[in-house]
């Protein structure tokens, strides 16, 4: 096939600008109703709102109190779809999560109990105060949506995601995520304390708003929305200055572990999630640079050099950015201009 003919397609299957009104109002739409409860922290909600999209889970790292429950309760509220928590805790066992096959003595037969993960969106909360053999258990969840028990396979319905939580300054009682369970996760975030105002409204409204929230979308238009963004156009340009951002954390001297190509996915994927949000069918460096540190940062390992350094994940990944040639060209078929200046 000719590359004429190949983004003739490319063109064809692009959101036109009614679906693009449509779904950015509708993502819009869940970020404000989330809004109601968690005051001042827009830029977060939009990041977990867009990772669902995107079809990826989040892991949000805070001290207590700041609402990081409230966050994934008020998430699950604002979709008509089925909502668990699993609370963990160190004797919290594998088969909890994933569910388990007891013997019924009537029918003579083993009958499937499903466990808490068994649903579309699932609220890990204190995810590290599980031993490793159950963190174990989210595994294959999170990267197949399925589980596996007694060689049998049950495929969850979408959309799915899991939202887990962890308290970064306790370490009694604790098991760190390993590599696997951190890579997993499409962003790690942290929602940090309210300014004084905010907690001014915060404390100010109480309960009632949480109990007052309700579903503004449904399962299915999530679903709907997310083979959506696989419909922003991404331009090749901008998937090699993705792959040059992320295969340079793992050159980089400060950095003993870089990132994963799944890393590469992720950022691809929340890029296109991000850009039909801002009302674009394309994908522009910009994304990619605003959207990296969220996605890379809990990916990578620092060098014991670094860390006596005193340097953080972000100031190495923002040397990275800088180093790494924008992208400046046309993005064929959308019609646009990519004049990002090089910083």
């Amino acid at each position: 096939m000719r590359e004429e003919e190949k983004e003739k397609m490319n063109v064809q299957t692009r959101l036109s600008e009614q679906e693009l009104v449509r779904d950015a109002r509708q993502i819009a739409g869940v970020v404000a109703n989330i809004e109601t409860v968690i005051i001042g922290k827009r830029s977060v909600v939009e990041l977990v709102v867009l990772s669902l999209i995107a079809g990826g889970h989040v892991l949000i790292e805070d001290v207590p109190g700041v609402g990081k429950t409230s966050l994934v309760s008020a998430l699950s509220k604002s979709i008509a779809c089925h909502f668990k928590r699993i609370q963990f805790t160190p004797d919290i066992m594998p088969s909890d999560v994933t569910g388990f096959s007891i013997f019924n003595q009537k029918t003579r037969e083993f009958e499937f109990r499903p466990g808490a993960v068994i649903s579309n969106i699932v609220l890990a909360d204190e995810i590290n105060r599980a031993s490793a053999k159950t963190q174990s258990s989210l595994l294959e969840v999170m990267e197949e949506r399925q589980i596996t028990v007694d060689s049998k396979t049950y495929k969850l319905q979408e959309p799915f995601m899991v939202l887990a939580t962890q308290n970064p300054l306790e370490s009694y009682g604790t098991y760190p995520l390993p590599e696997a369970q951190i890579d997993r996760f499409l962003i790690k975030v942290s929602i940090g304390y309210p300014s004084f105002d905010e907690e001014v409204k915060v404390v100010a409204m109480g309960k009632k708003a949480k109990q007052a929230i309700k579903a503004v979308i449904s399962g299915q238009d999530v679903v709907r929305l997310k083979q959506d963004a696989e419909r922003v156009y991404v331009d090749p340009m901008v998937v090699r200055y993705i792959v040059e951002i992320v295969t340079s954390t793992r050159t980089h001297p400060d950095i003993q572990l870089g990132s994963s190509p799944r890393g590469c996915i992720a950022l691809y994927n929340l890029c296109r999630a991000y850009a039909m949000y801002k009302g674009r069918n394309y994908v522009i460096p910009d994304d990619v640079k605003y959207l990296a540190p969220y996605v890379i940062c809990h990916r990578v390992a620092l060098s014991h050099e670094a860390k006596i350094a005193g340097k953080t994940s972000q100031m190495i990944l923002d040397d990275i950015l800088n180093s790494v040639v924008v992208p400046v060209g046309e993005s064929t078929g959308a019609g646009v201009q990519l004049k990002q200046a090089i910083k």
